[in-house]
């Protein structure tokens, strides 16, 4: 979505348009962006071809221009409204802040971060310059323009690595390869994906916890909004991994770090409005994984979360406002805990893999909160349409790497009364830990069968760790299955941790329901303290 802004009354560049794309509905982003404008004077106009969006908030904007994003559709724009209104490129993710640098040379005015600045965050040889100025660690990487030049990369960084391409909105071809084989093949798909723009390499950290950080920042000041650790480990797509705020189990020496990185890269880039940044935590250790000097999809969840409108907050900065004319303060130390929790389609489209990956798969967010992680958790399941069982049996099937970390989950299971069902290699792991379970034949062995119990309704929770993707793996079966009997389950180490701590505190304490003013009114109570 790209905004166009004019101004009510008259002067040259009170004019504002805001681009977004046909993938990305936002009502929440756009509209308190909107009202900040209309405040100001502006007549707003918006550049948007997603028919979701404009069929609920048709009448957010003063002005709707219904066209696809492409260069010559929004320059079109620019001739009739005037070059020298403002258009807003921040609100719409990837696809308007590609047009940024496009529509700067063609001397169209962007409002808010420099087309320049936006180049060097997203250009990886330019923006790695700036993390080598301000001493900030990132992966090692690499920039191929050809395959020729990603074998080179691939040689001197090593496996596992993160192959993707550059300017794609959801992780659209991303993959983490461990082999030459996988390597070559996504590779070449990421070349076409990324068309003219190179494709990037990484070392991919394994067992690295992610963080996402919003800031907003008016090219002298940076506040940070919220820092959201992911329950799902680095390897997930960002948009897909459930995550917490604030951050349960980040050490304040890190949480510091990471607020100072967060300035020194905004402050470096002259951010103007809003700017996220995912970093990955491992042995001590914080890495940039990337900048986006642009609003994410988490800022309608901080707004949601900490009672403060961000996105109105940012767009007043792009007008010019300052954050101290603007009074905006940090504050970090919630009293509650709100999780975000991803919506998948996966119950739509019969026979599809719900394991998580680095493309992204989710079709919305929903949001949990309350006093303690536990029972925010579990909201945030059921409001996903994942309703976890408080009894019953679960079903346990884990890859070799998580049988020893497997073993905790069932005991604290099995503590609380649920029967453990299990295939042969996982009850081997969990009878030496005296943990009782009930056998259960694989998929393609003699009935009963796992699929047998779940079609039967002897299965209330599934915990599977994939060894194997594709639909020939027996754990492929065993999830397609789950989604057509509509019996919960999660396919990571952390997700199942989770699960096990909000069902122990809804069994202890209930759930109880309460409005997010409520939440925001023991908040305030909470900082005059």
């Amino acid at each position: 979505m790209i905004t166009l802004l004019k101004p009510q009354a008259v002067p040259p560049d009170a004019q504002v348009a805001v681009i977004s794309p046909a993938s990305t509905p936002q009502p929440d982003r756009v509209d308190s962006g909107f009202e900040a404008l209309r405040e100001l004077g502006y007549e707003v106009s918006m550049v948007n071809c997603n028919p979701e969006t404009v069929s609920t908030d048709y009448d957010t904007s003063d002005k709707l221009y219904f066209e696809p994003l492409t260069m010559e559709d929004v320059m079109s724009i620019a001739d009739q409204e005037g070059k020298d209104a403002g258009f807003i490129a921040q609100f719409g993710g990837q696809t308007p802040l590609k047009l940024a640098m496009p529509l700067y040379d063609k001397k169209v005015r962007i409002m808010g971060t420099s087309p320049v600045s936006i180049d060097i965050a997203e250009d990886r040889k330019k923006f790695d310059r700036i993390l080598t100025k301000l001493d900030i660690l990132r992966p090692e990487n690499g920039t191929a323009y050809s395959i020729k030049d990603a074998w080179k990369i691939i040689r001197r960084i090593g496996y596992p690595a993160l192959v993707r391409p550059s300017y794609v909105l959801g992780g659209r071809a991303m993959e983490i390869v461990y082999d030459d084989e996988t390597f070559e093949k996504y590779a070449k798909e990421a070349f076409i994906v990324s068309e003219k723009h190179p494709v990037l390499i990484d070392k991919f950290l394994e067992d690295a916890i992610e963080v996402d950080v919003d800031c907003v920042c008016d090219g002298k000041e940076a506040v940070v909004c919220g820092i959201m650790e992911h329950i799902e480990e680095a390897g997930i797509h960002s948009g897909d991994s459930a995550c917490v705020l604030p951050a349960l189990t980040l050490r304040q020496d890190t949480i510091n770090k990471i607020r100072e990185y967060t300035y020194k890269m905004a402050l470096e880039l002259k951010v103007k409005g809003l700017m996220n940044v995912q970093y990955a935590l491992r042995n001590d250790q914080v890495y940039v994984l990337e900048v986006n000097p642009r609003a994410s999809r988490t800022v309608p969840f901080v707004s949601k979360a900490t009672g403060i409108q961000w996105a109105k907050i940012a767009t007043r900065i792009m007008a010019g406002k300052t954050i101290k004319q603007l009074g905006v303060k940090e504050n970090l130390d919630l009293p509650h805990i709100a999780v975000k929790e991803s919506v998948f389609p996966f119950n739509k489209f019969q026979g599809s893999d719900t394991v998580l990956g680095p493309e992204m798969k989710s079709t919305g967010e929903v949001m949990g909160i309350d006093m303690d992680f536990g029972r925010a958790y579990y909201k945030a399941q059921i409001a996903a349409g994942q309703k976890l069982p408080l009894s019953g049996n679960v079903f346990v099937s884990v890859k070799n790497k998580d049988k020893r970390d497997i073993v905790f989950v069932v005991k604290k299971l099995e503590d609380m009364g649920f029967g453990i069902v299990a295939t042969e290699g996982t009850i081997n792991a969990l009878r030496k830990y005296g943990i009782k379970a009930e056998k259960v034949n694989k998929v393609l062995e003699k009935s009963p069968t796992i699929i047998d119990y779940i079609k039967s309704g002897k299965v209330n929770l599934i915990i599977n760790t994939p060894a194997g993707k594709g639909p020939k793996s027996d754990d492929y079966r065993i999830r397609t299955m789950a989604i057509a009997a509509g019996v919960p389950y999660t396919t990571t180490m952390s997700g199942a941790q989770a699960v096990v701590a909000a069902i122990e505190a809804v069994k202890k304490k209930g759930i109880e329901v309460k409005s997010l003013q409520e939440y925001y009114k023991e908040q305030k109570l909470s900082e005059s303290r």
